[in-house]
């Protein structure tokens, strides 16, 4: 087996239609011997900002020169972007002997992608010496695979908002009785959420005994020693939090600058330069993360894609006012399509999003305003793999800004 149809096979499979719950992850820890039961956790839940707390989060463990694991989710190039330890990325033979063991495997039910790469993370983690994990959560929190850890040292939970509503219920309150039914008896939690998610988890957390930190920029256990080396108003609340959790766990304030400092986490406001245009990428898929999103820009040029899971009218709503063109592309396989976008909201569509990427740089040449790639991190996953794979003939090789 190569390591292509590996992560091939990893991601066809599912959960057959069962239930969400914790019995396939546990079932998946139990053949492997429990490797979750020696790794202490940050268990990084939330709606928005998990994976850039939890890149904070790494660049700290990195700067403490302490051995640990850091999972997130999705990866934009390469699976193995979901998987890294302070030796670097998982290997592909690994993933290749995870897959071929589970393939061998009678399991009782089947077993979603998720909950397998869950599981290949933390035998990973426990093979290397972990001493730390940062754990990004998938989907909810209670229900979630990564809420098997027995080790949970400090929860984050970064915000709760209508996202995922189809899995977690349905309404705001029942994403944050998911969210925060995450909560451990006793764990701390530092929290940035507000209204009705914020009362769940107070009540959640008060029930568990759980102290709760709710972020203000008066409390010092929230404050910010140096500027975030993440772009964007919105991460300086997910460097607070990242902040308050590393002083939880009594890292030194010259550790937390450093981690806050240097963390690296692509597809977040990630900058570009091509043909001497800005082209800004970026995975909001959420109305929450589109209004963060918008108030970095006076004007740009968007190329959108998106799922039809996603509140992608509202997303378009909060967006189109400030772009001065619009194209719309495939994000990946299973995402809008041209005539549900175009139906709705009339502008030109592309199946290549690097083709609607080169239209839009044309009209941005123009103007000198920036081009905005967004709606889904799997569309900007896919712009890189392509930009990667097959650069366009008439367009020299991408650098950074």
């Amino acid at each position: 087996m190569t390591y292509s149809e590996a992560v091939e096979w990893l991601f066809i499979q599912s959960r057959a239609g069962a239930p969400r719950g914790l019995s396939r992850i546990r079932e998946l820890m139990e053949r492997l011997g429990h490797p979750e039961a020696a790794l202490p956790t940050v268990h990084v839940l939330g709606t928005n900002g998990k994976g850039s707390v939890a890149a904070y989060l790494e660049a700290a463990f990195k700067a403490a020169s302490v051995s640990f694991g850091v999972t997130t989710s999705p990866h934009l190039v390469d699976f193995r972007e979901r998987i890294r330890t302070h030796l670097g990325l998982i290997a592909e033979a690994e993933v290749v002997h995870f897959v071929e063991w589970a393939r061998g495997q009678p399991f009782i039910e089947p077993v979603a992608f998720f909950d397998l790469t869950t599981a290949l993370a933390f035998a990973h983690f426990a093979s290397v010496g972990a001493s730390i994990m940062a754990v990004e959560a998938g989907v909810g929190g209670a229900l979630d695979a990564t809420n098997v850890l027995p080790r949970v040292q400090i929860t984050v939970l970064t915000n709760i908002e209508a996202d995922h509503l189809e899995t977690l219920g349905g309404t705001l309150k029942t994403v944050a009785m998911d969210e925060a039914g995450a909560i451990r008896a006793g764990v701390p939690v530092v929290t940035a959420a507000e209204g009705v998610g914020l009362e769940v988890a107070r009540w959640i957390a008060a029930e568990r005994g759980a102290p709760l930190y709710v972020l203000s920029e008066n409390d010092p256990i929230f404050d910010l020693s140096v500027q975030p080396s993440l772009r964007g108003q919105f991460q300086l609340q997910n460097a607070r939090l990242a902040a308050a959790a590393l002083r939880l766990l009594n890292y030194d304030e010259q550790t937390i600058s450093r981690g806050l400092s240097t963390a690296i986490h692509p597809g977040r406001l990630q900058p570009l330069t091509i043909l001497g245009t800005q082209v800004v990428l970026d995975g909001a898929h959420n109305p929450h993360a589109a209004r963060a999103l918008v108030r970095e820009f006076a004007g740009f040029h968007l190329v959108f894609g998106a799922f039809p899971r996603k509140d992608y009218r509202s997303m378009l709503q909060t967006l189109l006012p400030r772009a001065r063109s619009v194209r719309y592309c495939l994000a990946a396989r299973g995402a809008l399509t041209g005539n549900e976008l175009i139906l709705e909201f009339d502008a030109p569509y592309f199946v290549n999003p690097v083709d609607a990427l080169e239209h839009a740089i044309q009209s941005a040449q123009h103007d000198g305003l920036p081009v905005l790639v967004t709606g889904s991190l799997y569309l900007v996953g896919e712009v890189l793999r392509l930009l990667e794979e097959q650069p366009l003939a008439n367009l020299p090789p991408i650098k950074a800004v």
